[in-house]
């Protein structure tokens, strides 16, 4: 009893008119990035440890949940600038963090690079040479990272992530750049390419939400802690046998 009078006391309330001022949650859902969410094969529903980390703020917070899909982390962040959503799963970037609240991340991934069989690109070093164009996803982490970094490759934007190969290959670029699993999968669906070894960044995910709710960013950087320490997140990845994902380490 002593202790979940402990927790009781130690846990911040819910600001509920911050986190769901209409009476509702509207949680982004990126379908860009496969280990947040994807379509279910037979229903077509969201799913994925995005889907469940909302749903399960959206009980704690007694507020039904409406779960507002996109098809890019650009589309999402625009959204949540434009406080359309109330809250959102994107990468952590600096560029981001200018135009809205930013927890600490829930979830690391890891971004790769895909090349053709016969490409004479053997490591990540090589691709960051004059002539190479590098396809990423328009707005993503992948995207706002590359900027900054590439120095001598040119950056060419596909309109969103799971698009990124298939115009690598229409247009015969050189490169194609974003989360690992999707290029992975991408290779196995199409013939004659191949992961560069090793990462060019790592991503860390984190729950987002307009600018000017800081009470509300207070509670969902405590429920995000709190899923990671418990267990949820490492249950959701494996529950949605996501690979190649791991959960973040507690925030210092």
């Amino acid at each position: 009893m002593a202790c979940v009078l402990t927790a009781c006391a130690t846990r911040p309330a819910a600001p509920v008119a911050e986190l769901a001022p209409s009476g509702k949650l509207r949680a982004a859902i990126n379908f860009g990035n496969p280990i947040l969410a994807t379509k279910d094969a037979a229903t077509g529903e969201p799913r994925g440890v995005s889907v469940d980390l909302a749903r399960e703020l959206g009980r704690r917070l007694g507020v039904p949940v409406e779960l507002v899909t996109f098809p890019s982390a650009g589309k999402v962040v625009d959204a949540v600038t434009a406080a359309q959503v109330d809250i959102a799963f994107v990468a952590i970037d600096p560029v981001r963090g200018a135009g809205m609240i930013q927890t600490p991340p829930y979830v690391v991934i890891e971004g790769a690079y895909l090349v053709r069989s016969d490409s004479p690109i053997r490591s990540n070093a090589e691709v960051d040479r004059v002539g190479n164009r590098v396809v990423v996803g328009n707005g993503s982490a992948y995207d706002l990272f590359l900027t900054r970094e590439l120095k001598a490759a040119k950056l060419v934007k596909a309109p969103t992530s799971p698009t990124v190969t298939d115009m690598f290959l229409a247009q015969k670029m050189e490169v194609a750049a974003g989360v690992k699993q999707q290029l992975q999968a991408d290779a196995k669906r199409l013939p004659g390419l191949r992961l560069l070894d090793g990462r060019f960044m790592v991503i860390q995910q984190a729950m987002g939400l307009p600018k000017g709710r800081d009470a509300g960013g207070r509670y969902v950087t405590a429920f995000i802690e709190e899923m990671k320490s418990s267990g949820f997140v490492a249950d959701a990845l494996a529950r949605h046998k996501v690979e190649g994902a791991a959960v973040a380490p507690a925030a210092q």
